[in-house]
């Protein structure tokens, strides 16, 4: 049978787009949510695919457990990072930012958030807050309970609502954040961006010890105020900004020279940005150059 009808090779196909979200989601890391697709994808073929009932529910199961594993070996990663760590951007399709549910999960203020749980309350959580997953699902998925998962998801879900964004933020309204900042560099004048800083606002550069950033978050209106009246002018001295979709919320893609040199995004809270975070790091700019499909 050629591989193109082969029933196991279809639902792996069919669940693909699905099973990386999982494990981006889980991860904050496509590089490595794609080798979790390929771990999968190996122990798939070694199953009897007529004894599995539910494909897809096998399927995510298998990435589950896969991106458990990845996740705390993560950590010890993090440890070691150079600076701030953050999500891995994707160029996402237009659609995505449609679908409010799916472009808040993956967004960047969301991700970071999940940072803050530990590997199975995140696990736990993107598998019943995001995809809605029956509590024994979830179970089978990170060898627990299933009162245990429920204990875990409520636990999760509290820790999660005190740290999101309080809103749910229109494109609109980031749209805007990110014209201010768009308009400054290309005119000088910083003050309508000023004037959307929240006082709260924190600023995160990821250079991962390859670029130069920040080594620290900057925090506060006047702290970020005055690095972007430094790095503002220079960036319109070298480089250039670009509108994009990132993670399903608008962003800019940043050039020196023409070449890609980094992604920026925001958090807005109550129509101010209380976030500005901006990846540098090459390694994590290889999904930037074709659309990534999620779903859900």
């Amino acid at each position: 049978m050629s591989q193109a009808t082969d029933p196991a090779t279809a639902a792996f196909v069919e669940h693909r787009n699905l099973l990386f979200t999982v494990a981006y989601e889980m991860l904050g890391s496509a590089a490595d949510a794609e080798d979790v697709l390929q771990e999968t994808w190996l122990k798939w073929t070694g199953v009897e695919f007529d004894e599995v009932r539910e494909p897809r529910a096998y399927l995510v199961r298998i990435t589950t457990r896969q991106a458990l594993m990845r996740l705390r070996s993560l950590k010890r990663r993090k440890e070691d990072y150079v600076g701030p760590w953050l999500p891995e951007p994707l160029l996402t399709a237009p659609d995505v930012a449609e679908n409010v549910e799916l472009a808040e999960s993956v967004s960047t203020a969301m991700l970071l958030v999940l940072e803050t749980l530990s590997p199975t309350e995140r696990a736990v959580f993107v598998l019943r807050e995001v995809f809605a997953l029956g509590y024994d699902e979830i179970a089978a998925a990170v060898d627990k309970s299933p009162a245990a998962v429920r204990q875990i998801a409520h636990r999760a879900r509290s820790h999660v609502a005190a740290r999101r964004p309080r809103e749910t933020v229109t494109s609109h309204a980031a749209q805007g954040a990110l014209d201010a900042f768009r308009h400054a560099v290309e005119t000088g004048d910083l003050q309508g961006l000023l004037d959307k800083l929240a006082p709260d606002v924190v600023m995160l550069t990821d250079g991962g010890g390859v670029k130069q950033a920040l080594l620290h978050p900057l925090a506060g209106a006047a702290e970020v105020g005055s690095f972007l009246r430094l790095a503002l002018p220079r960036l319109k001295e070298t480089g250039s900004v670009e509108p994009a979709q990132v993670n399903g919320h608008p962003a800019l893609i940043i050039r020196i020279g023409g070449d890609l040199d980094g992604v920026l995004t925001v958090r807005i809270d109550e129509g101010l940005i209380t976030g500005l975070y901006h990846v540098r790091n090459p390694e994590k700019l290889s999904h930037m150059a074709d659309e990534t499909p999620v779903g859900r």
